[in-house]
């Protein structure tokens, strides 16, 4: 299984607008992060999660040249905005819908912000169309397993994701966006090779866990590597990573785990 992070940051992105902060104006490249997605191999199997505003730069330097399904994990604006730029993706799986999956809400923002591209296939060559459903508990597949499990994130909940490769039997699991990682998920995770946990800032947010709430989380699923992700201005990547436990690291554009 390979796992590509296209983006690791909030949903203002780092550098944020009208910020000359340390980490803003930082020469460090895994201090400029734009918004949170992932692109997940499983053997062979190519899985897009979320398409952030920045989505058709991040495939553009990640040579993404192919994708079979989208998973959104919630409608925010960070995570949704950059799908109709899977138009090119629709035209090289030959001119059909690409298969979109996730909650009521989410489901409820793509008919909201794209009502032009619900449609068996594209109108016309270049077009984008998606053909939704909601997120099964189990998604089997030639290549492996998908699971997924309500995550809370204020006033809605997300996706969290635990692919299982067959071939290899590796597990990793994604949990971007959550205030806390239930007792389900933290079951659903333990096993993985790898987890990444949503790591907001080093102060409390009501909607996303903290640096510190991530950690914890963290040695309750007890995994080799967790990767923090969905990071602000407030973290230096290189300042902050010494103060982290073992086994824990921070994530960053362009980051690729091979398991």
């Amino acid at each position: 299984m390979d796992v590509i992070f296209l983006g690791t940051g909030t949903s203002q992105g780092v550098p944020m607008i009208a910020c000359d902060c340390p980490v803003c104006t930082s020469t460090d490249p895994r201090n400029h992060r734009t918004r949170t997605s992932i692109h997940v191999v499983m053997d062979g199997l190519r899985i897009q999660v979320d398409a952030s505003p920045e989505f058709r730069l991040q495939c553009l330097r990640e040579k993404i040249n192919w994708i079979d399904f989208f998973i959104l994990t919630h409608g925010h604006a960070d995570h949704i905005a950059g799908m109709d730029d899977l138009r090119r993706y629709c035209d090289l799986l030959g001119n059909v819908a690409m298969p979109v999956y996730s909650t009521e809400e989410g489901i409820s923002r793509v008919l909201a912000m794209f009502p032009y591209a619900i449609a068996e296939r594209p109108i016309s060559k270049g077009y984008v169309a998606f053909k939704l459903q909601t997120m099964p508990e189990r998604l089997a597949l030639p290549q492996g397993t998908i699971e997924s499990t309500l995550l809370p994130h204020g006033g809605i909940n997300t996706i969290g994701l635990i692919f299982t490769e067959r071939s290899s039997g590796q597990k990793f699991t994604y949990y971007t966006d959550c205030k806390r990682v239930t007792r389900e998920a933290v079951a659903l995770a333990k096993g993985s090779a790898v987890v990444v946990l949503d790591g907001l800032r080093p102060d409390a947010h009501p909607t996303h866990m903290s640096i510190s709430e991530a950690v914890e989380a963290a040695g309750e699923i007890g995994a080799p590597r967790t990767y923090l992700t969905h990071l602000t201005h407030l973290t230096g990547h290189a300042e902050w990573a010494s103060q982290l436990p073992a086994g824990v690291e921070f994530a960053y554009d362009g980051l690729r785990l091979s398991l």
